[in-house]
């Protein structure tokens, strides 16, 4: 009697998980060697999985990109409404709003978004809503904390635009630089500078 061989299929268990080993794979790679430098043939052997498994699931080397920017990294959105300020406390709401950074994405995938996003569109855009998250918080949560100051929009917008490029790019700063930057500091300065 002959073994019949089964074919697995995409709601295999066995089957999702050389999914997910192939997402892991590349992740790792991806972060380490940047996504260019990264052939498939590579991915599939981190893998260890079969170079056809990976175009089973990804037909192009992009959708396995795409996959883990949607799958693995998350921009929380809040309603205006939510975010928390400290009224007459600028640099303990910015502070506040640093800790609850709305991005989810382990170092490496932090690592990818940074380095991908000139140069392949899906990881620009998600990129792009987790810079318009924070800025409009820190917007917002400014106002709140300095309602006389709503009549100088423009410069609670460059304040919220620098802290949000602060706090966005902190892990690049501190891989060009040596040095750590400390979000706290960095809402003290923009505090002095509000002339709060």
């Amino acid at each position: 009697m002959r073994a019949v061989k089964r074919r697995r299929s995409s709601r295999d268990p066995e089957g999702a998980d050389a999914r997910t080993r192939i997402l892991d794979a590349a992740e790792a790679l991806f972060a380490e060697r940047g996504y260019d430098a990264t052939s498939t043939a590579r991915i599939a052997r981190q893998a260890g999985v079969p170079k056809g498994l990976v175009f089973h699931y990804f037909p192009q080397k992009i959708d396995v990109l795409v996959a883990l920017v949607d799958e693995r990294t998350a921009v929380e959105e809040l309603p205006e409404d939510a975010v928390e300020a400290l009224p007459g406390d600028p640099a303990g709401t910015l502070s506040r709003l640093a800790r609850r950074f709305p991005l989810r994405a382990s170092p490496a995938m932090r690592r990818i978004l940074f380095r991908e996003a000139d140069t392949h569109r899906s990881v620009g855009e998600r990129l792009g809503r987790l810079n318009g998250e924070v800025f409009r918080r820190a917007r917002r949560a400014l106002e709140l904390a300095l309602p006389g100051a709503r009549g100088d929009q423009a410069r609670l917008e460059v304040a919220a635009a620098t802290f949000a490029a602060v706090l966005i790019y902190q892990e690049n700063l501190a891989q060009l630089s040596g040095q750590h930057v400390d979000p706290d500091a960095v809402a003290e300065l923009i505090a002095h500078a509000l002339g709060a």
